[in-house]
């Protein structure tokens, strides 16, 4: 596995290309997974160090389950795997975005291409969820 550089908080992170992403506490940081041709967003989850190291390593995305806490193979079980094309860092490094070729009808363990399928609406009622996005491709 490769060894990240450790993050320096007084150093300049958003002008150096030395290669540091800072992790929480928790030692998780923040994944976006956008689709490289459509720029569609995702999804949205968790790497640790190792999870991270994978991705880049393999070019399968991989990232860490909080509720599970253990990693975990983007599409393990149903087939619908990210190929990472490119990794990026935001300008402070503790957000990771990853440009994926999705593999296989979407991202959303419920059957959507996004995770991000619904939008919040307001009502007379208050807030509610509505449906941005169909899901006609596969059944949970």
């Amino acid at each position: 596995m490769p060894k990240f550089a450790k993050s320096n908080e007084s150093s300049n992170v958003d002008k150096t290309n030395k290669f540091a992403p800072k992790f929480k506490t928790d030692g998780l940081i923040p994944a976006i997974a956008i689709d490289v041709k459509t720029s569609k967003l995702l999804m949205m989850a968790w790497m640790d160090e190792r999870a991270l190291s994978l991705s880049i390593l393999t070019g399968n995305a991989h990232y860490y389950s909080r509720s599970r806490k253990k990693i975990w193979l983007k599409g393990e079980s149903s087939g619908h795997i990210q190929l990472v094309k490119e990794v990026r860092l935001d300008c402070d490094q503790d957000t990771v975005l990853l440009l994926v070729e999705q593999i296989g009808l979407g991202a959303c363990h419920l059957g959507y291409m996004s995770c991000f399928y619904r939008k919040v609406v307001k009502g007379d009622g208050g807030l509610t969820l509505e449906k941005v996005e169909n899901r006609d491709k596969i059944s949970t």
